[in-house]
């Protein structure tokens, strides 16, 4: 079943609810923003949330006003880093509340993971084809957001999380909850054989063939080219970093496919908006 779920609302901002999570936890806020209900124009149509694309700054920030406000939160909690297709990963704190959410300058630097234990924070990454990676320890009440192009994907961004979140706040990998968001799928996701190289390389080295078959996350082409399945790929990654396969979540969606309810920076030939990944703990909401 899918478990990104898009909430109906003509005058709202198109957002996918992570049904499963927001059901069972009301202290949790969590999903992906569709490219619908925003003040954006063409390009950018019309609910972008990034503002290093080229996109109206104003535009953005109201943006991102309106969705932090459709779920409950306000713009001084929209928390958020510079992403840089690497895999470090900032602990945030009452301090950081806040942080690049009106300019790009004050945002976490170089930084393609976030990760809270403070109720009120919303942590936020954003897209347009690569995969956004969730994270949650409903033990130890800490959440965790991590942006996933092909680059941070074999940089191991998902396993770095589970490390950092068990560092941070003691989580056991076997307590995680993780999803997998709406991304580019293997139909439409070509790459050349640079970035197999390094697939090749993550599923010999870290992996390990007990772990997986290759025709689980791409399809060789006759050209020499091949279909990859980046969701797949991280799922693999979240298994071999010891989260449990019944904790992780994986949506259907492929962002070029429903060109026509997300940006995606391949269909749109390189200039698009961004949608928005989010998570964050409900303040004044008792947790289990």
């Amino acid at each position: 079943m899918e478990p990104f779920k898009l909430k109906e609302g003509d005058s709202r901002p198109s957002l996918f609810m992570l049904e499963p999570w927001v059901h069972e936890w009301n202290g949790i806020s969590a999903g992906f923003t569709g490219r619908h209900g925003g003040a954006g124009s063409a390009p950018y149509d019309t609910l972008n949330t990034a503002f290093h694309v080229g996109d109206q700054p104003e535009t953005v920030v109201a943006n991102r006003l309106k969705v932090a406000e459709e779920l409950g939160f306000t713009l001084d909690d929209w928390t958020c880093g510079e992403q840089v297709h690497r895999a470090d990963i900032a602990v945030v704190t009452n301090e950081g509340r806040g942080r690049g959410s009106r300019n790009r300058e004050s945002g976490f630097q170089d930084t393609d993971g976030l990760l809270t234990n403070v109720p009120g924070v919303l942590l936020t990454s954003f897209y347009a084809d690569c995969v956004p990676l969730y994270f949650y320890d409903p033990v130890h009440q800490a959440v965790g957001l991590a942006h996933a192009g092909w680059k941070g994907t074999v940089a191991r961004i998902a396993a770095a999380m589970v490390e950092k979140m068990g560092q941070a706040y003691g989580s056991r990998p076997e307590e995680i909850r993780a999803a997998i968001g709406p991304s580019i799928g293997s139909c439409c996701y070509e790459v050349d054989d640079k970035v197999m190289s390094h697939v090749h390389d993550l599923a010999s080295h870290f992996l390990g063939n007990e772990q997986y078959s290759p025709a689980d996350f791409y399809i060789a082409k006759p050209d020499g080219k091949s279909m990859l399945n980046l969701k797949e790929l991280n799922r693999q990654i979240m298994m071999k970093a010891g989260i449990l396969p019944t904790h992780i979540e994986c949506t259907s969606w492929c962002t070029s496919c429903r060109n026509d309810l997300f940006f995606s920076y391949r269909k749109d030939g390189g200039t698009t908006g961004r949608m928005a990944s989010w998570i964050g703990l409900r303040e004044g909401v008792n947790l289990p």
